[in-house]
């Protein structure tokens, strides 16, 4: 099933939605104590389709995005927190900040956990999925990478406000069977940038919450960014940055479609 949040009618709903227009009421609250209901709404502005207790992200996580950067390759999962803030709608813009000119887009897959994960084996790691969304990693590369900015580690880079788009909705675990063989696609103004499988990640879903989960509890709620394919804005010969007026859209197969245009702080 699709679970969305939404504006219906003046109030924040969630639902199942049957086109872009309407939704079934669904009750309760994420990711646990919920429930379908007949009750036709309104869908008047989509929102991210949760609000993440934690925004845990992978980095370096495919092959062919650490050969593109000259990257060894990590012997576990390379975690990173974005902040709450800089949570982000769909169709919402992402705001150029005025202190960075290196801005780069990272499509990315989501893993949205159901229920506490700690010390979960790798057999039993996808019993706390609750489904799965689009993302978009938004970096400021230069306040990623310099320690004079960033005090020596990335978290600073990846939250500024409007630097975590998710959605449209999430796709729940049962209509994804193996998140690990998704076609995944970066588009900017409808050039393809990134177009690679999430069979390429070097740490697969299922490892990704079980290590995780060997050194915190991995709390119902979290969203979890996967990690970014090869074609990334850094790795290119001139390198691409965001530019105001580009309409930054992610596809996942079987999940979905992310879109976000691009504006300058000063018009924001």
């Amino acid at each position: 099933m699709l679970i969305a949040r939404f504006i219906s009618e003046g109030l924040i709903k969630l639902g199942q939605p049957i086109d872009s227009r309407q939704a079934h009421e669904i009750i309760g609250t994420l990711p646990e104590s919920f429930r379908i209901t007949d009750r036709l709404i309104p869908i008047d502005k989509l929102l991210a389709p949760i609000i993440p207790t934690d925004i845990l992200c992978i980095g370096l996580n495919y092959h062919a995005h650490a050969r593109e950067t000259n990257s060894t390759v990590p012997d576990n999962p390379m975690l990173f927190i974005k902040a709450s803030n800089a949570l982000t709608d769909p169709f919402a813009p992402v705001v150029l900040p005025s202190n960075s000119q290196q801005i780069d887009y990272e499509a990315e897959l989501a893993i949205v956990i159901s229920k506490d994960a700690k010390n979960v084996s790798r057999d039993r790691a996808l019993d706390h999925v609750l489904g799965y969304t689009c993302a978009n990693d938004i970096s400021a590369r230069d306040w990623q990478k310099q320690p004079k900015l960033n005090g020596g580690q990335f978290s600073r880079g990846k939250s500024f406000d409007s630097f975590a788009p998710i959605g449209p909705h999430i796709v729940t675990r049962d209509m994804v069977p193996n998140p690990n063989a998704l076609r995944i696609r970066c588009l900017i103004n409808g050039e393809i940038l990134q177009d690679a499988n999430t069979a390429d990640m070097i740490f697969d879903v299922p490892a990704i919450i079980s290590s995780l989960s060997q050194t915190m509890t991995v709390r119902a709620g979290s969203v979890i960014l996967t990690g970014t394919p090869s074609g990334v804005g850094t790795a290119r010969n001139p390198p691409r940055w965001l530019r105001p007026g580009d309409v930054v859209r992610v596809e996942i197969e079987s999940v979905g479609v992310l879109e976000n245009p691009v504006v300058d702080q000063l018009k924001a």
